[in-house]
């Protein structure tokens, strides 16, 4: 791996963090998972660019971020349909283009949704921390120091050499593959029932499925906050605290529910109606407040069949 800078951070926003696929296997010491939040945005820029899959690259949430580039390159930005400069020159989102010393990358705030990612063929040089460069700032973990601090201006960040295949100018996604980050149109959310569901009520159950629920500005990267007209009620004592998957859905004493992501802790106490599908969790990420959603039952097995087909797309398998 290079260990030269090739982009330093003149301006990060309000926040930008390195990410790659996450932290596993750490759950029972009550690490987090961490993790790009897009992670189908994120996989498509590696794949873009050649990239290994779990590569990282640079979570920009809303905006407001600008580099400079040390180095020659290859770069792209996936996710939210945000203006890209290239030294003030419009760029596309969602396709590759070249970049020199001295270019400027500005990326400014979405016109809807929430995140991009800026990746660089060879991925960011960023050391591991528990076997991933994903940075949880409440786990004080992972980024560019190794302790969970996002990035700050004046920052270098090196890249790495090695890619599948070569990156080129102006290679993107076909048209109907790149995902629609919409701000009008009611998200449709796949969710497993599982875990606490069979407990509700039939009328409590049919509640959560037959109201449309609204995002609130309570969200972050451990999770978001819903609003309905009418909350779950649960009937039963509080559980005893137990693991808390990526994408589950908390109900919490005032019945609204609380979706979990990636930075969530690993455990909960609040009862779960279920846990959203892949496609699902991507979705919300890019929800911003005011948007409506709505949760729709989905089976096991085709939850299943969504991840281990997009797994095995982006190369994550084998």
């Amino acid at each position: 791996m290079s260990t030269k800078a090739h982009l330093k951070i003149v301006q990060p926003g309000l926040l930008a963090t390195v990410q790659d696929r996450g932290r596993f296997g750490h759950s029972a010491q009550g690490v987090s998972r961490g993790g790009a939040l897009d992670e189908r945005a994120f996989l498509w820029a590696n794949k873009l660019l050649g990239n290994t899959p779990n590569a990282s690259a640079i979570e920009v949430t809303l905006g407001g971020f600008k580099a400079k580039v040390l180095t020659p390159g290859f770069a792209v930005v996936c996710g939210a349909p945000a203006s890209v400069n290239l030294n003030d020159q419009p760029q596309p989102n969602w396709q590759v283009f070249a970049t020199a010393p001295g270019d400027v990358i500005d990326i400014l705030a979405p016109a809807h949704g929430l995140r991009c990612y800026l990746a660089v063929a060879g991925g960011f040089d960023v050391p591991p921390t528990l076997g991933s460069a994903a940075t949880v700032v409440r786990d004080g973990l992972g980024g560019l120091r190794g302790d969970g601090t996002p990035l700050q201006a004046g920052d270098e960040l090196a890249k790495g050499c090695a890619s599948m295949y070569p990156a080129v100018v102006n290679r993107r996604p076909k048209h109907e593959l790149i995902p629609r980050v919409s701000a009008h149109s009611e998200l449709q959310l796949p969710m497993v029932p599982v875990a606490q569901f069979a407990q509700f009520s039939a009328d409590e159950q049919q509640r959560l499925f037959n109201q449309a629920y609204t995002v609130t500005a309570q969200q972050d990267r451990m999770g978001v906050r819903l609003q309905g007209e009418q909350g779950m009620h649960w009937p039963h004592p509080q559980i005893i605290s137990e693991p808390l998957p990526v994408g589950a859905i908390q109900i919490p004493p005032d019945g609204q529910p609380i979706v979990m992501l990636n930075d969530a802790q690993s455990l909960g106490g609040y009862p779960k109606v279920g846990v959203l599908s892949w496609s699902a969790r991507m979705a919300l990420a890019q929800a911003s407040a005011g948007t409506k959603v709505r949760f729709v039952a989905l089976e096991l097995s085709h939850a299943q069949d969504e991840l281990r087909a997009a797994e095995l797309f982006f190369g994550c398998t084998g």
